[in-house]
């Protein structure tokens, strides 16, 4: 029996993201991030096309090449101006019955004990279809500024991470029952023996006292996570429910998926636990020169002089400053190590031209409907994938040409399920359990109470 792949569409409540700027190709639309229509309308393409969820990117940081914001920057609206994710995945709650609605938050820079009922309050309001991408915050040596907190070393912050999850598990999971909420104009509105005080007194967070909000359906929302460091797998085997991984060959990541589940089980967890995903795009044509062409068209829709802006800005590596000819492996960073390992065996020059192409994102598959397919089905087989997260080259065109002319195909192999009417939370959906809640494995469950 084939494996069905689960589906999520990958957005940025901004102009432009993954470190490209493509704002001024004719047919991108997300230059309009500001305008609630451009998010309804992408939610319902996600949602009619069958996609398990919406994930919305985020960063607090901006592009700083030696300390200095370069104009270009904002010229080209690489960065800045954003919305709150949060806050646009709230306004498609009532646009939308099925979808899944991911947002992305930092444990670097939010209270915990806000940030938690921020997403309880997201979920109740959902019905239960909220995740949450936890991120340490790639771009860290910036957004520090801004919040005026200290700066932590890349590997620290896991283990500050892990500390932040202990807090909000205790809001999510021990402060309220489930059915501690009665609201019965004849009796109580909440059964004050299911209601508990919370207490953590750690190295990095302090939090005494009672949850804000009534548990949610899902309890803790599903756990994203992404990380190709040691330290992001460690942390991803043991609290994330569906992972991210980066481009490679089917054998490459293989490796990416053996060793998350193998971090999975170290942690008393299954294997088949945790979801891996790969966050792919794909630009598709009717021919494959089409497909070509209109690959070439997005390099051309691009100043060259922003991408050293943008690898700096996740990077904090000043590649201008460099020899093109410098071994990737030669240079160190304390913000986001998967973008300096992941070309660990390239130059400087060839990080330059690959990040003018697409950035922080995977290279697309580039070809017909076919060609796509073959190579989805390729990685998932070969990879042992669980899904895809489907990056848009050029948003909204290039998730239309997926959904009209891959989607299909994808079906009719039994790779994606059949379009379904069905609601049910967003763990259910994406996990696909029985029940809303954490599995009894994972070490947020240790948290509830019965």
């Amino acid at each position: 029996m084939v494996k069905q792949l689960r589906l999520g569409l990958f957005e940025n409540a901004q102009a432009n993201d993954s470190g490209t700027s493509t704002w001024r190709h004719p047919d991108n639309q997300r230059y309009l991030f500001d305008r609630l229509d451009y998010w309804g309308q992408t939610a319902k393409l996600a949602e009619d096309a069958g996609f398990d969820f919406l994930f919305l990117a985020d960063a607090w940081g901006w592009a700083e090449v030696n300390g200095t914001r370069p104009d270009i920057a904002t010229t080209e609206g690489l960065d800045l101006p954003r919305l709150d994710p949060a806050i646009v995945l709230a306004a498609l709650i009532p646009q939308t019955t099925r979808l899944g609605l991911v947002a992305t938050g930092s444990v670097l820079l939010e209270p915990p004990y806000s940030f938690a009922r921020r997403m309880a309050t997201l979920d109740i309001l959902s019905g239960g279809r909220i995740g949450w991408n936890i991120v340490t915050t790639g771009t860290a040596d910036t957004a520090v500024q801004a919040f005026g907190v200290d700066m932590v070393g890349h590997d620290e912050r896991y283990v500050m991470a892990d500390e932040f999850m202990q807090v909000v598990y205790k809001l999510w999971e021990e402060a309220w029952e489930r059915d501690a909420l009665v609201r019965d104009k004849n009796g109580v509105f909440a059964d004050a023996s299911k209601v508990h005080r919370i207490a953590h007194e750690g190295k990095y967070f302090r939090s005494h006292g009672y949850g804000n909000t009534q548990r949610s359906p899902q309890g803790a929302p599903v756990l994203f996570q992404a990380g190709a460091s040691p330290a992001g797998r460690e942390f991803g085997g043991k609290h994330g429910e569906a992972i991210f991984v980066g481009s490679g060959t089917a054998e490459q990541l293989l490796g990416h998926s053996s060793a998350i589940r193998a971090e999975a089980v170290k942690n008393g967890r299954r294997a088949d636990e945790v979801k891996v995903m790969w966050a792919m795009a794909a630009i598709v044509g009717s021919t494959e020169e089409e497909a070509k062409a209109k690959y070439a068209s997005v390099a051309d829709a691009q100043d060259p002089a922003l991408t050293v802006a943008s690898y700096a800005w996740f990077t904090g590596l000043d590649l201008s400053s460099f020899d093109r000819d410098t071994p990737m492996k030669e240079l160190h960073t304390e913000l986001s190590q998967t973008q300096v390992a992941r070309f660990a065996d390239k130059t400087v020059g060839n990080v330059l031209d690959d990040w003018h192409a697409h950035g922080v994102g995977a290279r697309p598959i580039v070809g017909t409907p076919e060609q796509v397919a073959d190579k989805m089905i390729e990685l998932a087989d070969g990879g042992d994938l669980d899904g895809f997260l489907f990056a848009p080259t050029i948003p909204p065109a290039s998730t239309k040409d997926f959904v009209e002319h891959v989607l299909p195909i994808l079906r009719e192999r039994g790779r994606i399920g059949p379009m379904s009417d069905e609601t049910s939370t967003l763990r259910e959906r994406l996990l696909g359990t029985n029940s809303p809640d954490l599995a009894d494995s994972h070490p947020g469950s240790a948290y509830r109470r019965s």
